[in-house]
């Protein structure tokens, strides 16, 4: 069975000819929600596979046109739903690029051997990633990636190494 991933949240629709406005939970929102992109609405009944007729952003938001959904009657059933992609529509990254499913869910210790925590989510602010890392007391610190913070990823072992700089915690 194919595996899924998040890289959207439908919150409501917009307008009457079937748009929907979607908040992006993923690096790469241009490609996944360009035209003829193949996602699948997850309504936690059903499946449903779609494919993008048209997108564009819109006030933190992208606002998706589905091919065969012409009208808000047909969409409004799927506020709520998450958007998904499958694995095989994942492209091949780069040696220091990673997708956010790649990286919640490591253990992140320091360069010392000290283990912090682990990444709970990825802020998405602007110039560079930042990391919520739900440390073992309790408490939340935020790692940026950036080659002086974070030394290294090991996707395998979903362990990362990381450098903490001075006012960091």
């Amino acid at each position: 069975m194919a595996q899924f991933f998040n890289v959207g949240k439908i919150v409501n629709t917009h307008g009457i000819k079937g748009e929907l406005k979607v908040l992006p939970l993923t690096d790469f929102p241009e490609e996944r929600f360009a035209k003829g992109s193949k996602l699948v609405i997850d309504t936690t009944k059903q499946i449903i596979p779609v494919v993008v007729e048209s997108a564009r952003f819109h006030k933190n938001m992208y606002v998706v046109q589905f091919e065969g959904f012409n009208n808000i009657n047909e969409v409004e059933q799927y506020k709520g739903s998450m958007l998904k992609v499958s694995e095989e529509y994942q492209t091949e990254l780069s040696d220091d690029e990673f997708y956010f499913h790649q990286i919640v869910g490591c253990t992140v210790i320091t360069d010392e051997g000290e283990e912090l925590g682990t990444v709970k989510e990825i802020l998405t602010p602007g110039a560079n990633d930042v990391w919520v890392v739900k440390m073992n007391n309790g408490k939340e610190i935020l790692i940026p990636y950036i080659d002086d913070v974070v030394l290294h990823v090991d996707i395998t072992n979903k362990k990362i190494t990381v450098h903490l700089m001075e006012g960091l915690i």
